[in-house]
């Protein structure tokens, strides 16, 4: 076998060794040459079926193109050498249809340009494509509402600028991670009827090729392919592909988000979570100690791309005039690359947070480790109501010196202190150093959180 027979791949999106990594096999599906030369054929036959709905050519050509039109006779070389010549697929696309369809083939494409037949498949596409996000998210928003649900009230440092901050609980932070995920899906649902639209306007978008029979052509190409009927002609408005973009991005922020907690807790010095054990996985090839977050890492590569190709999108929306000379180009590369790498980091981050691996032990270490300085804020407010707010600022702060210089924990050095004694024992001392006692209403944050997910 030479290397000419050897199917070549060189991005990470079509890798094979790469490609489970960054996507999915059923996007990729979806947007392989295969699937989107059928939507071409699609959006082809649909329209002679809708024209000869309406009169405008005979229902017979528009039944023989319907039977004759078959992916499987599509010489795809032939296609491709057309293509490079032309600069778009359709007209190679067409001239093959025509020659399939015999005195029928006179009326493919009737009335249509290649903008009209390409933006329409890749609605159909992106349609199709926004069913599967909306499956993911809803998965993923399961399970993060049972690891909020068991560890409502599993105690842990919050922290602010890389520091201990305030005691919080690790469900309270899985809950915020959910509601992102939650406004995500009510954005997709909002989304859709602004971008699973028919695009069938003719030559300069004015439908002047059909007359009056234009406006019934469009309504019945849109009703064929399921599709919604646009007020205006978008061929030079991209804002609709270039929003849904921009939601991969959203989402695949927040996945990036959730990634870097999940890479900083797993490391060494906190150990608070790990990912799912699978042997081998996240292995250093020189220490073998390692246990690498690579779906992490995966997710956050993800959403350093996407947020890329959001910027490329909402670049070619600027078009010129009636039809644009070349940033639609742009978004060939964009969208399909854009939803598979948001798939693969979804399917990375189902994986990762369905068996994440929490060491509740660990998280309670770490929040001790401040020898209840975590919890001065607390100690200032139980005592202020006894002694005034800003002579108990001035204790507590004393006090935390105390410990940062000698030693001890916060609790013993309250203790040693008369003013602080004179209204409170050591019993009293040591639950208001108590971290957990300090949780604010982090635990019924939860619960509402997954209350108002619930409803979605």
């Amino acid at each position: 076998m030479t290397n000419r027979t050897i199917p070549m791949a060189s991005t990470v999106v079509d890798s094979i060794l790469f490609r489970d990594a960054f996507g999915t096999a059923q996007m990729r599906t979806l947007f392989s040459d295969q699937a989107l030369v059928q939507r071409y054929i699609d959006v082809e036959v649909a329209l002679a079926k809708a024209e000869a709905q309406v009169g405008v050519v005979p229902a017979e050509a528009a039944e023989i193109i319907a039977r004759e039109s078959r992916l499987e006779r599509i010489d795809f070389d032939h296609m491709r050498e057309e293509t490079d010549i032309v600069g778009y697929p359709i007209l190679p696309l067409v001239h093959q249809l025509v020659s399939m369809c015999g005195e029928a083939g006179r009326y493919v494409h009737w009335g249509a340009t290649t903008q009209d037949i390409m933006d329409t498949a890749v609605s159909l596409q992106v349609r199709d494509a926004l069913d599967v996000i909306d499956t993911d998210i809803r998965e993923l928003r399961a399970i993060l509402t049972d690891l909020a649900r068991k560890h409502r009230d599993t105690p842990m440092a919050g922290r602010t600028h890389l520091q201990q901050a305030l005691p919080v609980t690790f469900g309270y932070k899985v809950a915020i991670w959910l509601a992102m995920f939650d406004r995500h899906q009510e954005r997709l649902a909002q989304l859709r009827p602004r971008v699973a639209v028919v695009q069938f306007a003719g030559a300069a978008g004015t439908l002047a090729s059909l007359g009056e029979k234009g406006f019934e052509v469009q309504k019945a190409l849109a009703d064929e392919l399921g599709l919604g009927v646009p007020a205006t002609t978008w061929h030079v408005a991209r804002d609709g592909f270039a929003e849904a973009v921009n939601l991969l991005a959203l989402v695949t922020g927040s996945l990036g988000k959730i990634a870097l907690d999940i890479m900083i807790m797993a490391s060494t010095e906190f150990a608070e979570v790990y990912e799912p054990f699978v042997k081998g996985r996240g292995a250093s090839s020189t220490m073998p100690q390692k246990r690498n977050p690579i779906s992490s890492e995966l997710m956050l590569a993800a959403a350093k791309a996407v947020r890329q190709h959001a910027g490329l999108m909402t670049d070619a929306m600027i078009q010129d005039f009636e039809r644009a000379t070349g940033p639609w180009h742009a978004e060939w590369i964009a969208i399909p690359e854009s939803f598979i790498l948001s798939a693969g980091a979804l399917h990375q981050a189902k994986f990762a947070l369905g068996g994440l691996i929490v060491d509740a032990e660990r998280m309670k270490h770490n929040l001790g480790i401040s020898k209840g300085l975590i919890v001065a804020e607390a100690v200032m407010m139980g005592i202020a109501p006894f002694i005034g707010r800003q002579q108990a600022h001035d204790i507590v702060y004393d006090a935390c010196r105390t410990v940062n210089e000698h030693g001890g924990t916060l609790a013993e050095a309250l203790a040693a202190l008369p003013e602080v004694t004179a209204h409170f024992d050591r019993a009293a001392i040591d639950r208001m150093t108590d971290p957990a006692n300090y949780l604010g209403l982090a635990p019924r944050m939860v619960d509402r959180a997954v209350e108002l997910s619930g409803r979605l």
